[in-house]
């Protein structure tokens, strides 16, 4: 008999009067870790590690707000279908934070706060500083769509496979019991590329130049590319593809081209 991943029976811990979220704790994480890790590696720039924390003030709330616009904007589904609810827009700790939504926002608040403040170091170091560390925070907070049982792939009966109640199976999908994990696909790739980032002494080369966060959006986008061709939740399409498979392929192409050119022009150390 197979043995599969099992979805988590809860996806709450309830504390007396207070009912805790599992995916907001995983948000919650990935956040403290990315703080922690940028951090580090602003410091070990030659910066000062307050900027990191005033910073996050900003950032944070942006990164929020600009990734559960993107997520409503290419799955409205949920908010706007027959049977769904606008309100249910407000309610993030049931899921639902477009990666590109919350870097975009998250990014901008990041500039505009550079340019308006004294910081010890560029935009462009900041840029490289915390681009391993959101690979890491986005590798935690998969996690939290483990505990609510969604945003998996196709169904597949591998040994790795994850269970989905039938409740939370998609619609044409009631009579498969496994799927792809593609939470743990994307998790598994986000961590092997942070980790290529901070032990490569390449990387450490090119650091503070931008291109290593360049190198992040190429490389997040090439694996984020085929798990979307995988996954079977509801989302907007264009010419039968789903949306972020066109924008995750338009990034890998355009991060891609900017990285070479980079690299060319950066000199070597």
């Amino acid at each position: 008999m197979k043995t599969f991943i099992p979805t988590p029976s809860s996806s709450t811990l309830e504390l007396g009067l207070f009912t805790i979220h599992y995916y907001a704790l995983c948000i919650l994480l990935g956040i403290f870790v990315a703080i922690w890790v940028t951090k580090k590696r602003y410091f070990a720039l030659g910066g000062n590690p307050n900027d990191i924390s005033d910073l996050a003030i900003y950032v944070i709330p942006a990164g929020i707000i600009g990734g559960r616009i993107y997520h409503v904007i290419t799955s409205p589904q949920k908010y706007f279908g027959d049977e769904g609810s606008p309100i249910a827009i407000f309610k993030i700790w049931e899921g639902g934070l477009g990666i590109w939504g919350a870097i975009g926002f998250g990014a901008l608040a990041a500039f505009i706060y550079y340019k308006k403040r004294s910081t010890s170091l560029s935009f462009a170091e900041l840029a490289d500083s915390i681009a391993p560390a959101l690979l890491l925070a986005q590798a935690i907070g998969r996690f939290g769509n483990w505990f609510n049982g969604e945003l998996f792939g196709r169904p597949t009966e591998v040994f790795w496979a994850l269970e989905i109640p039938l409740e939370n199976r998609p619609t044409r999908f009631e009579n498969f019991a496994t799927f792809h994990p593609t939470f743990l696909y994307e998790a598994i790739w986000c961590s092997i590329v942070a980790i290529l980032i901070m032990r490569s002494s390449y990387f450490r080369k090119i650091s503070g130049t931008g291109a290593v966060f360049i190198f992040y959006a190429a490389s997040y986008s090439l694996g984020r590319l085929f798990i979307e061709m995988i996954r079977i939740d509801e989302a907007n399409r264009i010419l039968g593809l789903r949306l972020n498979i066109w924008v995750s392929a338009a990034i890998f192409i355009v991060a891609s081209a900017l990285f070479l050119g980079k690299v060319a022009k950066t000199p070597k150390k």
